[in-house]
């Protein structure tokens, strides 16, 4: 079980740091030094690579948490904050799925055509929907660390 914990834990630790550092360093850096020609290929690059990231910590994330709800004896035997935390996660995912099938195509195919100002506005809607996400993420984990004692 702790190895689970464990895992469960990095993978929450990639997803959601992975959303803060995107969020609130890169985007910020790459704005103040590079103009959208650059900075958006750039994004768009980083976006592909972190979102392989997060493909493999959504699988971690439902095996892991799958295996430890199990072991605790099921829905029936565990507290109401697993409850809110497997349904914030399933909610997350969705957002993912939307952001990384959708949004985020519609960024590559305007990068891809140098349309900057198209790309400027998918980039907008994908940074939105990160931001959806992280706020969901953070909210996930306080309810789990402050529903532990109820």
């Amino acid at each position: 079980m702790a190895i689970a914990l464990l895992l469960h834990l990095l993978a929450v630790i990639v997803w959601v740091g992975g959303m803060f550092f995107a969020l609130f360093v890169l985007r910020g850096a790459a704005a103040r030094t590079l103009d959208p020609p650059l900075r958006l290929p750039l994004l768009a690059d980083t976006l592909d690579h972190f979102f392989r990231w997060v493909a493999g910590s959504i699988a971690v994330l439902l095996l892991t948490g799958g295996y430890m709800i199990y072991a605790l004896g099921g829905f029936r035997a565990v507290g109401v904050h697993v409850h809110a935390m497997v349904g914030l996660g399933i909610v997350m995912i969705l957002v993912f799925g939307h952001l990384r099938f959708v949004s985020y195509r519609r960024l590559q195919h305007a990068v891809a055509a140098k349309q900057w100002p198209t790309a400027g506005t998918a980039m907008g809607r994908v940074r939105k929907l990160v931001m959806l996400n992280f706020v969901l993420g953070v909210l996930t984990v306080a309810v789990v660390v402050l529903g532990r004692g109820l």
